[in-house]
């Protein structure tokens, strides 16, 4: 399980969901970290550095298992109503997730400017739910390396819809669950929303090597799944 690379062996990491702190931050060091076991958040609390970056590898780590994924009866009539999309419009997404009126807002523009270089480089994506009328009702972004897909954001806009945000997830679900064994889907903590979906908590260094499994696995065919809407039935088998 040799995952440590810039952030030295878990061994050596404290024993708390903040690992690391940093001044540099940019593309290389992100991947470097999702690798790692590591993803950042920026520290806005006062006491720290304004550019101040933390690094993140929760001592309990939140994963959706894709064979457990909970899809109620209503959710699964919900998602009829919208169409779903990859990478259509990253932007969007990225800064609907960022708005500054939601709670616990985390995303900056140092975050938006170095995901959508991710994004553009095909490293992250993003997932969208649109209305019939083609409006952006939800959507989730995320970066993928080999056989990991590692979940940042989620929005759904009330006015258009409470479900939009789920129905996307189950956009992303359809497309990790194309039969490759040891896919894993990251979502850092377990909220109560994503308990409602299936998520669970493990250990960290049972997610650790779970992510050293994942990325020896083949990336989903993101370009295959640009090309037009996606269908949401294949994770209904759960």
């Amino acid at each position: 399980m040799a995952l440590s690379g810039v952030f030295g062996p878990e061994a050596e990491w404290p024993r708390q969901d903040l690992i690391a702190l940093s001044t540099e931050f940019d593309a290389d060091l992100v991947a470097e970290a999702y690798r790692a076991g590591v993803f950042p958040m920026p520290l806005h609390d006062a006491g720290w550095p304004p550019d101040a970056m933390g690094w993140w590898s929760p001592v309990h780590r939140g994963i959706l298992p894709l064979d457990d994924l909970r899809i109620t009866r209503s959710l699964r009539k919900s998602a009829k109503h919208y169409v779903v999309t990859v990478d259509a419009d990253f932007d969007a997404v990225i800064r609907r997730c960022a708005d500054p009126a939601r709670p616990s807002g985390w995303i900056d523009e140092a975050i938006i400017s170095v995901y959508t270089e991710l994004n553009r480089l095909g490293v992250a994506h993003s997932v969208e739910a649109w209305t019939p009328a083609g409006d952006l009702a939800g959507g989730l972004y995320g970066v993928s390396l080999g056989g990991l897909f590692a979940g940042e954001s989620m929005f759904h806009d009330a006015a258009l819809g409470r479900d939009a945000s789920k129905v996307a997830l189950l956009g992303l679900a359809s497309v990790l669950d194309d039969e490759t064994e040891g896919r894993l889907l990251d979502v850092q903590w377990v909220t109560d929303h994503l308990a409602t979906l299936g998520a669970v908590a493990i250990d960290r260094v049972d997610y650790l090597r779970l992510v050293s499994e994942a990325l020896a696995q083949p990336a989903p065919d993101w370009g295959r799944a640009t090309q037009g809407a996606i269908s949401v039935t294949s994770a209904w088998r759960a």
